[in-house]
C-alpha cells in the first residue's frame, strides 16, 4: 500500500486501496476538534454534574477554566469554557511553545488534593525560568506522582516546553482510580512548528489554514498538518475521548462530599472495586446526545460533540484519546484508518522517512492514557458503480449548483483517476472509472439501468424518515426515494433533500457490545455516524 500523499491545491489521495461499505441515513451535524489557546492556562478543579440520555444526572468532578481563556480554536468556531467540564479543556498550543498551567483546587474539601499529569513532557512544577529551567523552589504539596494542589482553594504550576506535536492526554495524578474516574482527564494539541518553535509548519503538498477549503467551504481545520512531514496533511480534524463510568462510584463520592474534612489527602471512602461502568462515553456524551452540537445550552459541563461529517476524498484526521480503565476497541465503518503516530511519536519507514509504517487498523484499539493520530477518507472508489447516480448524458441539475445548471456532467480523470479538476463542480472527488455505471437492474426513478442489482421499490419499504430508499449521493438520491410519479417518500417526509443533505452514514462504534448500551439500554454508548455527503452539502461545523 502506498503512503498518504498530497498534490497542491486540489489534489487528494495517490493510491490507497482500502474497501468501502455503503449505508443509507442522513442527519445534519457540526464537529471539529475545538479547544482553547494558550500557552499560559488558568484552570478549575470543580464538581458539578453531567447528563446521560437515559435521564440520569450525574454528580461528577472536571476540570475547566478559572479564568476567560486567550482563545478559542477552529477561529471560526465560537467557544465557550465553564468552570468544569468533562472532558476538561482541549488545550490548544504549538511545537516549541512554553506550556504554563495554573490548577486551583475546588473541589469539596473531603476530596483532597488534585493535580494534572501531562505525560511524554518534561513537567516543572512551577513556572519554568527565562533560560527554560525549573526553578528551585517548586509550587503547591507533595503528591505521590507530582505536587498536587490542595483542597480549600490551594493552587499548583505546572510548566513544560511542548516539544512533541500530535495528540496527547492529561488526566488527574491523585487518586487516579476516583479521580479520573470522577472525570478528571482532557486532551492537548499541540500543532507542529518547523524547527520547533514559531508558527505551525506547511509540510511540502499541504494547504495552510485559510478561511475556505479549496471547493469554497468554510475550513475548520487547527493546522495543515497534524505533524511536520507531508503524509500528515488533512482536511477536517476531529477529537475523540473515550471513557466510560461506574454510577455506583459517582453515588459515594457524592455521598460524601459534604464531609466536614480537614485532612489534606480529603475524608472520603469511596468503593471503586469491583468495577461495573453503565456508561460509556465519547467526549462526556453518549449516544445520541453526542450527535447534537459542540457547546450546545443543553449540555453546559459537556461542551464537545462527536459526529464526524465529510466530502468524498477528503483526508480526516481522527485525534483518538483512551481514558479511563477499559481499553475501547473502536470501529469506523466504511474504511480503515492509517495510524500516523501514537503519543505524539510519528511512525515513519526505518529505511524511508518520507513513508508512513503505521498500521492500517480495521478497529483503533485504545488503552487507558495512549493517544492516537490516523487517517480515514472515503471515496467511493472499488464500489463499482456509480455512487452519484449519474446516466449518459445527463446534465447538472443540483440546485445548489446553479452556476452548473443545464451544463453536461463530466468526469475528467486526475492521475489517480478523480475528477480533481474542478473543485467546485457538484462531483468533485468522483472515481470516473465509475461514471455513468449503472447499479440497479430495473431502476426506480431516473437513474442508469442495466446494473446488477434491483432495489426495493420505496413506494412499498419504509422505515420512517431514516430510510431514504437510494443508493446515492447529491439530487438523484431523492429522485431514487421519492419514486418515477411523486415528490415526497412514503414516509411522509424528505429526509434527504436535495438542497441540504443527501448522502451516506457508517455507523462508528464499539466493538465491544456492552459499550454500545447506556445503563444497558441499546442503542447507546459509544457509537455515532460518519456522514459522507456530496459536495452540494455545506459542512458547517460552527454553530
Amino acid at each position: 500500500m502506498s503512503q498518504l500523499s498530497r498534490n497542491r491545491g486540489a489534489s487528494r489521495v495517490a493510491s490507497l486501496a482500502f474497501a468501502g461499505v455503503v449505508a443509507l441515513a442522513c442527519a445534519s451535524v457540526q464537529a471539529a476538534a475545538p479547544g482553547i489557546t494558550g500557552p499560559v492556562f488558568n484552570l478549575n478543579a470543580e464538581a458539578n454534574r453531567i447528563s446521560q440520555p437515559d435521564g440520569s444526572s450525574i454528580y461528577s468532578w472536571g476540570y475547566g477554566c478559572k479564568t476567560t481563556p486567550t482563545g478559542f480554536l477552529p477561529a471560526n468556531i465560537t467557544g465557550t469554557c465553564s468552570s468544569m467540564q468533562i472532558p476538561g479543556p482541549t488545550l490548544i498550543v504549538r511545537q516549541g511553545d512554553t506550556v504554563t498551567v495554573t490548577l486551583t483546587n475546588n473541589l469539596p474539601a473531603a476530596a483532597g488534593t488534585t493535580s494534572i499529569l501531562f505525560p511524554g513532557f518534561q513537567v516543572c512544577a512551577a513556572a519554568l525560568n527565562p533560560d527554560k529551567t525549573c526553578p528551585n523552589t517548586p509550587t503547591g504539596v507533595p503528591g505521590l506522582l507530582t505536587r498536587e494542589a490542595a483542597n480549600g482553594g490551594g493552587t499548583v504550576t505546572y510548566s513544560f516546553v511542548a516539544t512533541t506535536p500530535g495528540t496527547h492526554s492529561y488526566y488527574s495524578g491523585t487518586q487516579g482510580d476516583l479521580q479520573i474516574e470522577m472525570g478528571m482527564y482532557g486532551a492537548l494539541i499541540v500543532l507542529p512548528t518547523s524547527g520547533g518553535g514559531g508558527a505551525t509548519v506547511v509540510p511540502p503538498g499541504c494547504r495552510a489554514v485559510a478561511a475556505t477549503l479549496p471547493d469554497g467551504q468554510t475550513d475548520f481545520r487547527n493546522a495543515a498538518a497534524a505533524y511536520n512531514h507531508p503524509s500528515a496533511c488533512y482536511d477536517r480534524e476531529y477529537l475523540f475521548q473515550f471513557s466510560e463510568l461506574d454510577p455506583r462510584i459517582h453515588e459515594q463520592a457524592e455521598q460524601q462530599a459534604a464531609k466536614t474534612c480537614n485532612q489534606p489527602n480529603g475524608c472520603m471512602s469511596v468503593v471503586t472495586e469491583p468495577y461495573h461502568p453503565a456508561y460509556f462515553m465519547i467526549n462526556g456524551r453518549s449516544m445520541p446526545d453526542l450527535m447534537d452540537p459542540n457547546y450546545a445550552v443543553q449540555y453546559p459541563h459537556q461542551p464537545y460533540n462527536g459526529n464526524p461529517h465529510m466530502h468524498p476524498g477528503e483526508l480526516v484526521l481522527l485525534r483518538i484519546i483512551g481514558t479511563g480503565r477499559w481499553q475501547h476497541p473502536f470501529h469506523e465503518h466504511g474504511n480503515h484508518v492509517r495510524v500516523l503516530a501514537r503519543d505524539g511519536n510519528l511512525l515513519l519507514s526505518q529505511s524511508d522517512s518520507n513513508k508512513l509504517a503505521g498500521p492500517l487498523l480495521f478497529t483503533t484499539t485504545t488503552t487507558p492514557g495512549l493517544a492516537m493520530d490516523g487517517i480515514f477518507y472515503w471515496t467511493g472508489k472499488g464500489l463499482n458503480w456509480d455512487v452519484y447516480g449519474h446516466v449518459a448524458g445527463a446534465v447538472y441539475t443540483d440546485p445548489a449548483f446553479p452556476a452548473y445548471a443545464g451544463k453536461p456532467v463530466v468526469c475528467q480523470p486526475d492521475a489517480n483517476g478523480y475528477y480533481t479538476i474542478d473543485p467546485h463542480a457538484p462531483n468533485y472527488y468522483e472515481w470516473c472509472a465509475d461514471h455513468n455505471k449503472a447499479l440497479e437492474a430495473h431502476p426506480f426513478g431516473n437513474v442508469a439501468s442495466g446494473g446488477p442489482v434491483t432495489l426495493p421499490d420505496a413506494n412499498i419499504l419504509t422505515n420512517g424518515t431514516w430510510y431514504g430508499g437510494s443508493p446515492y449521493l447529491g439530487p438523484d438520491a431523492t429522485i431514487r426515494a421519492v419514486g418515477a410519479n411523486g415528490t415526497t417518500p412514503p414516509s411522509g417526509t424528505i429526509a434527504n433533500p436535495p438542497t441540504s443533505e443527501a448522502g451516506f452514514a457508517f455507523m462508528w462504534h464499539s466493538h465491544n457490545e456492552r459499550e454500545i448500551t447506556t445503563n444497558n439500554i441499546f442503542p447507546g454508548g459509544m457509537m455515532m455516524m460518519m456522514l459522507v455527503d456530496p459536495q452540494a452539502f455545506t459542512i458547517n461545523e460552527g454553530n
